[in-house]
Parts: structure tokens; sequence; C-alpha cells
């Protein structure tokens, strides 16, 4: 797994770096030996808020072809890194669910297909 970090608005301290590395770490589980890229970008948004930073988190993983995103914006760096995590978490498995349920409904299909032949005979 290669992660690229940029930092924008904000520097990206060994801190930083060092926290986000640990989360996206945990995402390694999801991608079974697979080369993945994941992308990430933290930062603050505009200056236009009235009061306090907004942070923003965004996350890109491109693996196998297929792309996911998340983004959170929260007022606290962190917090937009741990949401933004658990909702590529979220991504991750219903991708995973979905392509489990459909080989099983395919599988179910060529069963029903194959009883079908059998019991003509």
């Amino acid at each position: 797994m290669k992660i690229n970090t940029k930092a924008t608005g904000i520097s990206l301290t060994p801190a930083i770096s060092e926290y986000i590395e640990k989360k996206v770490n945990m995402l390694d589980k999801f991608f079974r030996g697979e080369e993945a890229l994941v992308n990430i970008e933290v930062g603050r948004t505009t200056r236009h808020h009235k009061s306090g930073d907004i942070f923003r988190a965004e996350i890109r993983v491109n693996v196998s072809g297929e792309e996911y995103y998340a983004v959170a914006e929260t007022e606290d760096l962190y917090a937009s890194i741990d949401k933004v995590k658990d909702e590529i978490i979220r991504e991750l498995t219903s991708q995973r669910k979905r392509a489990k349920r459909l080989f099983r409904k395919g599988a179910a299909k060529i069963k029903n297909l194959l009883k079908g032949l059998i019991s003509r005979k």
C-alpha cells in the first residue's frame, strides 16, 4: 500500500503525519495483498468562517482499477481524520458485501438452472 499525504493551508507536522499513517494502515486488511494507492489531503478550509477553523480531510483509494472516495469536515483536524477513515471503511465494506451478494445471487441462479435440467430427465 502506497500512501501520499498532502497538507493544504497547514503545515504537516510529524505528529499529524504519524497519526494519518496509523489510521490509514488499518485499511490494509481490505486490500488482501493487492497494491493500493491511498491519497490523503488534510487542511484548513477557507477563512470565511466567522469563528474558529474548519478542518477538512479527504481520502481517495485506488485499488484494482476501482476508486473509493470520502471527505469529512469538522472543527478538529484529528476528528476529521477519524471521521474520514470511518467513512472510507464503510464504503469499502459495503462494496465487499455487494460483491459477495452478487456472487451468491448468480450462483443460486446457476444452481436453480441445473436443478431444472436434472429434473427434466
